[in-house]
């Protein structure tokens, strides 16, 4: 392998590896945290070691308003757990979203932001 094509792979990698951090859960996840905020609210980590398949978050908004949202990797999908939990709440009145990219979280916020 010659240097030109060494670096070839490497901005390969390291473009895939930027990809990656902005599809990732993580990145979502931060991303909803930091719009959530922007509009007064509050963004939960929900954990409970006991109660596993619960949405990651609990979004709190102006009004009384409380949202559980379940964040994952671009594309990937609940687990069979969370989509019973997700349905238990969901016949209990709560909004229960699923979101895998930043498009939908900017979605929600306009959607959110109008209901202030």
């Amino acid at each position: 392998m010659n240097v030109y094509t060494a670096k070839v792979e490497n901005m390969k990698k390291l473009e895939a590896i930027t990809r990656h951090a902005e599809v990732s859960e993580k990145a979502i996840e931060k991303y909803l945290v930091q719009e959530v905020k922007a509009i007064g609210g509050i963004c939960l980590k929900y954990s409970n070691a006991n109660m596993v398949g619960y949405p990651d978050r609990v979004v709190c908004l102006h009004g009384g308003k409380v949202v559980w949202v379940e964040l994952k990797s671009k594309g990937k999908k609940p687990t069979k757990i969370q989509t019973i939990r997700q349905n238990e709440l969901v016949s209990m009145g709560h909004e229960v979203y699923t979101i895998d990219n930043k498009q939908t979280i900017d979605e929600l916020i306009k959607v959110w932001r109008a209901e202030q």
